[in-house]
C-alpha cells in the first residue's frame, strides 16, 4: 500500500528525518508515537505530498509520489492538528462547499454527507455554526471534510489533542469504524489511544524509527529485561549499590533520592532470563537494613517509549 525508503528531510542543515524505511499495509491503523520535535509532522506532510523530501522515495500503490502527486492525492484524506475549518459557516454548508470543491456529483452528494454525519456523530450539529463548537465537535467535521472523497489512505495527525476524556473516546470510537475500510496512520502524543487504537506502533525519535511493531511485540520484547524497585530504612545509598551490584544478573543499580534522611530507595535493572530477586532478599536479610518495599516493575508501553526516547 505504502513503501517508504530511505526518506530525508532537511531545513537548512537541520535533519527532520533521517533515512526512515516503512512499509504499510492496506487495512492497518498506524500509531505514529515520538517527543516534541521527533519528526512526525514532517513525515506525515511528505506521505500526503504537501512536502518534499530532501532525498528517498515515497510509493503509494506502486505509484511513486513526486511523479504523480495528484493520483496519490486523491487516495489520501488529512486532517491536520487544527482542523482548516470557514468558522463562519454552519455544518451543513460547510461540508456541501467542500464536496462541491472535491467534484462530488449533486446526485450523490446528498447521500454521502448523510453518510459523513452518521460516521461521525454529526446530524444534531448540521445547523450549527462552526464557532460555537466545542473543540471535540470540531474534529469531528474536519474528520468529515478529510472523509469526503471516500480516500483509501487516512492521515491524522495529533486527532485527540485538546480533547476531554470523553470526546477522546468517541473520536477513538469513529477511528476504530474507518479503519475496518481504510488505512489510517496517526500520530499521538497520548501513549493510552495508540494502545486502545492502533493495530501497530511506531516510535520516531529524532527523525529516526527506534521500534516498529504491535503493542504485544514491543512489551514482549520488554518482559525480557526487568527493573526492581528496593526501599530500605537504616543504609547508606553507597553501600546498598555496592552490595547488590554484586549480586549475578543485576545489570546496575540506581540510587533516587528521597526526603527522607534514613531512606534509601534504588532501582535494579536485571539482565535478562535471570530471575535475582531471591539473592536481592539473601543479601538485605545478611545486614541490619530494615526492607520496606520490593517490587518488579511491569513495562508498558508508556515506559518503553520513555527509554526509546530518552535522551530527548
Amino acid at each position: 500500500m505504502i513503501h517508504v525508503e530511505s526518506l530525508t528531510k532537511y531545513y537548512n542543515k537541520f535533519c527532520a528525518v533521517d533515512h526512515i524505511d516503512l512499509d504499510i499495509e492496506k487495512g492497518e491503523i498506524i500509531g505514529l508515537l515520538g517527543p516534541n520535535g521527533a519528526g512526525k509532522t514532517t513525515f506525515l506532510r511528505m506521505l500526503t505530498g504537501y512536502f518534499l523530501p530532501s532525498s528517498g522515495n515515497i510509493e503509494v500503490n506502486d505509484l511513486p509520489i513526486e511523479e504523480n502527486a495528484l493520483a496519490v492525492k486523491k487516495m489520501i484524506g488529512y486532517l491536520p492538528e487544527s482542523a482548516p475549518l470557514y468558522k463562519s459557516m454552519l455544518v451543513y454548508d460547510y461540508l456541501n462547499h467542500v464536496a462541491r470543491i472535491r467534484g462530488i456529483a449533486s446526485e450523490a452528494k446528498t447521500a454521502r454527507l448523510h453518510l459523513l454525519a452518521d460516521m461521525c456523530g454529526l446530524h444534531d450539529i448540521m445547523d450549527k455554526p462552526i464557532e460555537n463548537l466545542s473543540k471535540g465537535l470540531k474534529q469531528r467535521v474536519g474528520l468529515a471534510h478529510a472523509m469526503m472523497s471516500d480516500p483509501q489512505i487516512l492521515i491524522l495527525d495529533e486527532p485527540t489533542s485538546g480533547l476531554d476524556p470523553n470526546q477522546i473516546a468517541e473520536i477513538r470510537e469513529i477511528i476504530k469504524r474507518i479503519g475496518r475500510e481504510k488505512t489510517v496512520i496517526l500520530s499521538t502524543h497520548i501513549l493510552s489511544e495508540a494502545e486502545a487504537t492502533c493495530d501497530r506502533i511506531v516510535i520516531i525519535d529524532q527523525g529516526r524509527i527506534v521500534a516498529d511493531g504491535s503493542t504485544q511485540e514491543l512489551t514482549a520484547k520488554a518482559d525480557e529485561y526487568c527493573q526492581i524497585q528496593i526501599g530500605l530504612r537504616g543504609a547508606d545509598g553507597q553501600s546498598v549499590q555496592t552490595s547488590l551490584q554484586a549480586i549475578r544478573g543485576v545489570e546496575a543499580v540506581h540510587a533516587l533520592q528521597t526526603r527522607e534522611a534514613d531512606y534509601v530507595r534504588v532501582n535494579v535493572d536485571c539482565l535478562p532470563g535471570l530471575d535475582v530477586r531471591a539473592d536481592l532478599y539473601a543479601t538485605i536479610k545478611a545486614t541490619d537494613w530494615v526492607l520496606v518495599e520490593f517490587h518488579q516493575e511491569a513495562k508498558t508501553l508508556e515506559t518503553i517509549f520513555r527509554e526509546l526516547t530518552r535522551e530527548s
